[in-house]
Parts: C-alpha cells; structure tokens; sequence
C-alpha cells in the first residue's frame, strides 16, 4: 500500500494512476515534481488535464489545488499548453 492518498488531493483513482506510471511514494512523487509526473500520466492517459497538473502541484506542497498562487497556476498552464503542441 502506497502513501499517496494520505497527500492533499490524491484520491484511489489518482493514486493508482500514479502508481501505474512507476511513482509509488510521497516522496517519488516530490522527486519527480508535477510536471515529471504529468508527462508521465499523459503518455499513459491522454486525456488527463491541467486540472490534474493542478492537483499533483497541490499534493507536492500539502496545498488545495484551487488555492495555489496565479503564478504556479500560469505556469502550469504554460506547460501543459505547451505539451498539447
């Protein structure tokens, strides 16, 4: 059993995404950092969004994804466009 349902905004069904992607800890999923680990579940599920970017960046820093700064949030937003050319 992993502890990636005991960070902020990961559920079973993000979890085992994560899990099916080769991230298994906490602290694999700091390691690799959001945008590491969204790439991942992009290759694997296309139709992940910026709202799970949002929310794999709220995990890393123990924060609601809807409450991150509207500078990470631009950020993110840059990097997954970015991703979809």
């Amino acid at each position: 059993m992993s502890d990636l349902k005991l960070m902020m905004n990961i559920g079973k069904e993000m979890e085992n995404k994560l899990l099916s992607v080769g991230i298994e800890s906490s602290e694999k999923l700091i390691e690799v950092g959001a945008k590491g680990a969204f790439l991942k579940l992009k290759q694997k599920y296309p139709k992940v969004c910026l709202v799970h970017l949002y929310t794999l960046e709220g995990a890393i820093h123990n924060t609601e994804y809807n409450r991150l700064s509207e500078e990470t949030k631009k950020d993110l937003k840059e990097f997954s466009d970015f991703l979809k050319k």
